[in-house]
């Protein structure tokens, strides 16, 4: 079976007709919540970021899918109205993935702008909106980019092959530590699974390590400048963690002081993640005005990623493959 946009739709309005309970008769409703929920996961991967360009489109290539579109403020609220129903629909994907399962999960963050000028920052404060952006965002420092940012940071917990398994928007100023803890305490595991993160330098603490190992999870991370160098034993060499298909990882051995091992490789698939979020899903093109749309938007793209992770897990392609979805 050849893997294009028209099956990941499909295979997303399935699952969402199944989730939502049965509508009651409404005769001016010509479109289903299952519907509106697939249209949101194509305007993702498609990469429209604007409600008109998208339905202006729509009518062209998906004319075949859905013979009636909404129009823009029927989407729009809708969409605003179904949050709930697409973060559970990531759940659901992700628990026929691979990475549903596994043991070995990498954390990290990424910046979530909102604005990029001052006169843009000063505007927001004098919204009349009732949940502004203004009201929750805040001045960030991105080290990857050695740059100031204003909005929030997304906080993930992912597989190796990119299924998320926790998430959490949060204010640039939040210790990630702390955010990590929350979201390794209502990540979803085996009874009695022992979780380890591989992380960056800034995950780091004797008490922060002590919290991991109260809820069976420790991190793994780089050595900073002004550690000390783990002594390995004579017959322990610090060596690179295969990276196999999420499928394939066997149990993780538990991290200790004689176990140094080269993250790099490993590291690398966190940002090839966020990445694949910011190009394919236009993450950092959100368009949100409020706190509640910015968490629409997010959760529709990661719920498109989500299912394209499923479907090609199904039909046997490279997790995050999704060129064949958007050509």
């Amino acid at each position: 079976m050849l893997a294009d946009l028209d099956l990941l739709l499909i295979a997303v309005f399935c699952a969402a007709d199944d989730l939502l309970p049965k509508a009651r008769n409404n005769a001016k409703r010509m479109v289903t919540d299952a519907e509106v929920v697939t249209l949101c996961v194509a305007q993702a991967i498609m990469g429209s970021t604007t409600d008109p360009r998208f339905l202006a489109v729509a009518r062209k290539r998906l004319g075949h899918l859905f013979p009636v579109l909404p129009d823009r403020a029927g989407f729009y609220k809708r969409r605003e109205a179904l949050a709930d129903t697409i973060e559970a629909l990531i759940a659901q994907f992700a628990a026929h993935s691979p990475g549903a399962d596994d043991d070995v999960l990498l954390v990290d963050s990424t910046p979530v702008e909102c604005a990029r000028s001052r006169e843009t920052v000063k505007r927001g404060g004098a919204s009349s909106l009732a949940d502004a952006l203004s009201d929750a965002a805040d001045y960030g420092f991105c080290a990857s980019h050695s740059r100031f940012f204003y909005g929030f940071r997304l906080h993930t917990l992912c597989a190796i092959d990119g299924t998320p398994r926790a998430m959490a928007l949060t204010s640039p100023k939040v210790d990630e530590k702390d955010v990590c803890l929350a979201l390794v305490a209502r990540c979803r595991r085996q009874p009695g699974q022992f979780l380890t993160l591989i992380g960056d330098k800034n995950f780091r603490g004797k008490q922060f390590e002590a919290d991991l190992a109260a809820l069976d999870a420790a991190i793994i991370r780089p050595r900073r400048a002004d550690e000390k160098r783990r002594a390995t034993t004579p017959h322990t060499t610090a060596s690179t963690p295969t990276l196999r298909p999420a499928s394939q990882l066997t149990p993780h051995p538990r991290p200790t002081d004689n176990h140094e091992p080269h993250l790099a490789p490993i590291r690398q698939r966190i940002e090839s993640i966020y990445w694949t979020a910011k190009d394919i899903l236009t993450l950092e093109r959100h368009g949100a005005r409020t706190l509640h749309g910015l968490r629409t938007r997010i959760v529709c793209r990661f719920l498109a990623l989500t299912a394209a992770i499923a479907l090609n897990h199904q039909l046997g392609l490279p997790s995050r493959s999704l060129a064949q979805y958007i050509a």
